[in-house]
């Protein structure tokens, strides 16, 4: 009689393997997508607050008007404001063919990782932009 060794087989192991891989082929694009989501997320929280600057700015200048220099308006530099983890770098712009004192545009550029997920846009109308899209809604 033959004595069995105690341990996992090499069927049992490739099994495991299997196993492992398939779970991780399904769960990994949706993290990803999670990070791309969560990067965004960060983009939008610095348009916003670039936008409220530019709203108190528009407020308590005379004539009111906006402005494209972030540093006008509290930022440590004119254009090209990286958010936290430099995933999206926000500039503000003349809206279309209208005057600053009309609309200012804040746009985020996607850098790095996150530069195929498309730019982000809000302006003082209330618009918003992703990847050329209207609106925000990303779920």
């Amino acid at each position: 009689m033959m004595k069995r060794s105690p341990g996992f087989s090499l069927i049992e192991l490739i099994v495991v393997v299997a196993i492992i891989a398939i779970l991780t082929m399904i769960a990994y694009p949706s993290y990803l997508n999670y990070i791309k989501k969560t990067r965004r997320a960060e983009g939008i929280a610095l348009i916003n607050k670039v936008m409220q600057a530019e709203e108190r700015y528009f407020v308590n200048s005379s004539p009111p008007t906006y402005t494209t220099q972030l540093t006008d308006i509290g930022f440590s530099v004119d254009s090209d404001l990286p958010t936290e983890n430099g995933y999206y770098q926000i500039n503000a712009e003349v809206c279309g063919d209208d005057e600053i004192d009309d609309c200012v545009n804040i746009v985020a550029t996607a850098v790095g990782g996150q530069a195929t997920d498309g730019n982000l846009e809000y302006n003082s109308r209330g618009e918003k932009k992703w990847a050329g899209n209207s609106g925000w809604d990303w779920h």
